[in-house]
């Protein structure tokens, strides 16, 4: 067991028996009160936001979680099939885990799950891919006085919106944790 002070953004802990992943994390000393800690975590089996105050030294439970490199192969119903590249083992993992990242991933590309024992918790897709520009508006010359964008639809089927100079058939990179456009590439 670990006390409330240990506690940091990212880690896994069980609270009231479900496993909840913290976003945000402050200490806190109001006034002339005792110092506690306020938690932002989300529930990991049915993706819920859950807020929670706790004392500075309370105990609190942190899950050990292993992670391990999986190679994306395709999507399934609700499911998207993983594979080990170790033991070539293949797994079956929901959808939801990968939330508004999955759109962007192309079979062969690695996903990092985490583990508690045997079981699948968390998944995350890679940060920044590299798709290719399948249907773009043609950009009008002389309208780039402001920071203009324009929608453009990627190889996965992914709508993005990027700068009037892309055009189709360009790859360009893309932030999956934003959904946004960072650069052409080369």
């Amino acid at each position: 067991m670990a006390n409330s002070g240990d506690i940091n953004v990212g880690s896994v802990i069980r609270f009231n028996g479900e496993l909840c992943r913290i976003e945000e994390y402050q200490h806190r000393t109001p006034g002339n009160l005792r110092a506690f800690y306020q938690a932002r975590m989300r529930n990991l089996k049915n993706g819920k936001i859950v807020e929670n105050r706790f004392r500075a030294g309370e105990a609190v439970e942190v899950v050990r979680v292993d992670y391990k490199q999986m190679q994306f192969i395709y999507p399934e119903g609700e499911f998207i099939v993983l594979m080990d590249n170790d033991t070539f083992e293949q797994i079956h993992l929901p959808a939801f885990l990968l939330g508004d990242s999955i759109k962007f991933l192309k079979e062969g590309m690695e996903v990092k799950v985490s583990f508690e024992g045997d079981e699948p918790i968390l998944a995350e897709a890679p940060t920044f891919v590299e798709l290719t520009i399948t249907y773009a508006e043609p950009g009008v010359k002389g309208d780039t006085a402001t920071n203009t964008l324009k929608p453009a639809t990627l190889e996965t089927g992914a709508v993005v919106n990027v700068p009037l100079f892309v055009n189709e058939g360009e790859k360009i990179k893309i932030d999956t944790r934003t959904n946004s456009y960072v650069e052409r590439v080369k």
